[in-house]
This record gives C-alpha cells, sequence and structure tokens, in this order.
C-alpha cells in the first residue's frame, strides 16, 4: 500500500458534535504498537495451549493461513481508513457507503467485541496472577487492573500512545527472546534432550486429530489476531494519516506473523504438543516443565503485561466507537463529548 498524497479528509469527517475535537498526537512508532499491542496478548500466550490441544502442530498452518486472510481485510480497512481517518473506523464507512443500519449493526457489534475481548484479557490477567498468588479470589484482580486501566484512558491521547508503546515493546522483545532462547535450546543449547524437530510428528503425527479438528482450532486462532482491527479506529487521531497508517499496515502483519508461527512453532518442536498445558500460559508451564523456573517467572511478568495491553487497547478502541455512534445519533447523544484534551470521557 502505498502511501496517499491527496489530503486525508473526506465526507465522514464532520460527523462530529463534540466541545472539542480529537487531538491527532498519535505517531507512527503509537501505531505500530497499537496494532501488535492488540493482536499479541491472550490469544498468543495463554489460548494458544488450547489450540495446540484442539488440533496437534498442524496449527502452526491454520495461523499461517488466518494471517494471510487479516492481512487482506487490513490492506481493505487501510485504503478506507486513508480515505477517511476518522475514529469511527468501519462503521463510519458502513454508515456511509451502505446505509446508517449497516453503521448502527457494525458499530454496535464492535462495542460488544471490546467489552467481550477486554473481559477476557482482564480474566487472563487474574489467571496470570495466580502464578504467584493462588488463593487470591480472581474477581479483585479482575476489577483493579480494570479500574487502573480505565484510569490510564483518561489522559490525552499521547499519553495512552505512550503507554501502549512501552508496554508492546516489552511483550515484543520478550517473544523474540523467548524464540531465540528457543532456538538456542534446539540446535543443542543446554541438557533438554530436544531431538530436531521430530516433536512436530511423532506424537500422532502433524495432524493427529483430523482435519475436523483443524477446521475447529480456527476459530481459536481466528480470535488470537482479533484487536488488531483496532488501528482503523486510532486514524482519527494519527498525525499524518495518510503517511503512517499505510506504514503501519504493510509492517506489522508480517510481524505478528513471524511472532505467533515463531513462537509457537518454536514452543512445539521443543515441547511434545500432547504435554502444551491449558491451565495457565503455555509457554511458562513448559519453562518450568523444562526446570527453568526464573526464566518462566520472568515471562509470566510479561505474559500479564501482554494481557493489560490488549485490555487497554480494546477500551481505547470501544469508547472511540462509542463516540462515533453518539456522534451520528445512533447511540445518546451526551456520549458525543471530548474534554478539553481530546478524550471522549463518557463515551469512556
Amino acid at each position: 500500500m502505498a502511501p496517499s498524497t491527496r489530503p486525508a479528509e473526506g465526507p465522514l469527517g464532520a460527523v462530529s458534535t463534540t466541545d472539542a475535537p480529537m487531538h491527532r498526537e498519535l505517531k507512527n512508532r503509537h501505531l505500530q504498537m497499537i496494532s501488535l499491542g492488540s493482536a499479541i496478548g491472550t490469544g498468543l500466550f495463554l489460548i494458544s495451549g488450547t489450540s495446540v490441544q484442539t488440533a496437534g502442530p498442524i496449527v502452526l498452518v491454520g495461523y499461517a493461513i488466518a494471517g494471510i486472510v487479516l492481512y487482506g481485510v487490513m490492506r481493505m480497512l487501510g485504503e478506507m481508513a486513508v480515505a477517511h481517518p476518522v475514529a469511527g473506523s468501519w462503521s463510519a464507512y458502513a454508515r456511509e457507503y451502505l446505509g446508517k443500519p449497516a453503521g448502527f449493526i457494525a458499530g454496535w457489534n464492535w462495542w460488544y467485541v471490546c467489552v467481550v475481548v477486554c473481559m477476557v484479557e482482564l480474566t487472563a490477567a487474574s489467571e496470570f496472577m495466580a502464578f504467584w498468588f493462588p488463593n487470591l479470589p480472581r474477581w479483585i484482580t479482575t476489577a483493579v487492573c480494570l479500574v487502573l486501566i480505565t484510569a490510564a484512558n483518561t489522559f490525552n491521547v499521547k499519553a495512552f500512545g505512550e503507554f501502549e508503546f512501552y508496554f508492546t515493546l516489552i511483550k515484543v522483545t520478550a517473544v523474540i527472546a523467548m524464540i531465540v532462547i528457543g532456538i538456542a535450546i534446539i540446535f543443542g543449547a543446554g541438557d533438554y534432550n530436544v531431538h530436531g524437530l521430530q516433536n512436530l510428528w511423532a506424537h500422532g503425527g502433524f495432524a493427529p486429530k483430523g482435519l475436523g479438528a483443524f477446521m475447529i482450532s480456527l476459530v481459536a486462532i481466528t480470535f488470537s489476531f482479533g484487536g488488531i482491527e483496532s488501528l482503523g479506529t486510532a486514524a482519527g487521531e494519527v498525525e499524518e494519516p495518510a503517511r503512517n497508517i499505510p506504514r503501519a499496515i504493510n509492517q506489522v502483519l508480517l510481524r505478528i506473523l513471524i511472532f505467533y508461527v515463531g513462537a509457537i512453532g518454536v514452543m512445539l518442536i521443543i515441547w511434545p504438543w500432547d504435554q502444551v498445558g491449558t491451565e495457565g500460559s503455555p509457554f511458562v508451564l513448559m519453562l518450568v516443565g523444562l526446570g527453568i523456573g526464573g526464566a518462566a517467572t520472568l515471562l509470566n511478568i510479561v505474559v500479564l503485561t501482554a494481557a493489560l495491553s490488549v485490555a487497554n487497547v480494546m477500551t481505547y478502541s470501544n469508547a472511540r466507537v462509542l463516540y462515533d455512534l453518539a456522534a451520528s445519533g445512533q447511540a445518546p447523544r451526551f456520549l458525543a463529548h471530548t474534554n478539553a484534551r481530546g478524550v471522549p470521557v463518557r463515551a469512556l
């Protein structure tokens, strides 16, 4: 996708009736991390274990297929976001070109998805916290995290961008380190009894549960990538959208695909697929099983950060779509309000 040279404005740019306009303070690096941050979370660090148990090593093919399909979707979304860089994203596009009912359905569907995914991530965070505090009630962890994330989103959008940038940087660095360490183990570092790539087919074959199980696993696999489309809802607050949106889309998909296929592939080579745990992060449980306890503790901090990062992006995206719905008369009008810092606090 080549950056457009025409003005990044269109008929959707004036739907809002707020007290103050949203501020375009998100830079390209923020947009990159919002995309990565929303996709690298529970899907990779927790639900991947369920996907592996459902179908076996063939899930690697599933992640590759889902990544290719997602790239096509994001390219199309990017074209629309460059032409109309507004917070309502696909809800606004559907309303403009398909009619108000389509925009209503698309917007409220995404609002609901954001709520559900945010709760999934916070639930995962409570599971990760149980690694250290097994007797702490899960609802306490969830409630505290929700309050903190909501508070973080009340600052200006630049503060949100910085928060997400560093949180995502932590987990991206950890995934890269995990892949590098895994490759080192595969090639003989330490004494972990890894014998080449044979774990990929030595326990019932590459597709031990058949094609039907593989098709079922695609549900969880596709969910794992969910959230990356939040990049569209950030279009209304990004600097130079005609330049930064194409750059973000063109660069981020390959990275995510490498992270998913690379990290899960390394895990399946080191650890038999039928022993991949689902009672917590499969990566943490693998390290514990290998006797690398210190690394497991460090990785659990990372996966906790990852879950909170995704919940943070979902909270941000949720508020922007609800704000757009309200500004368009498809949600209560009082929600179409931004404060002096350009934050849609009522929608939030």
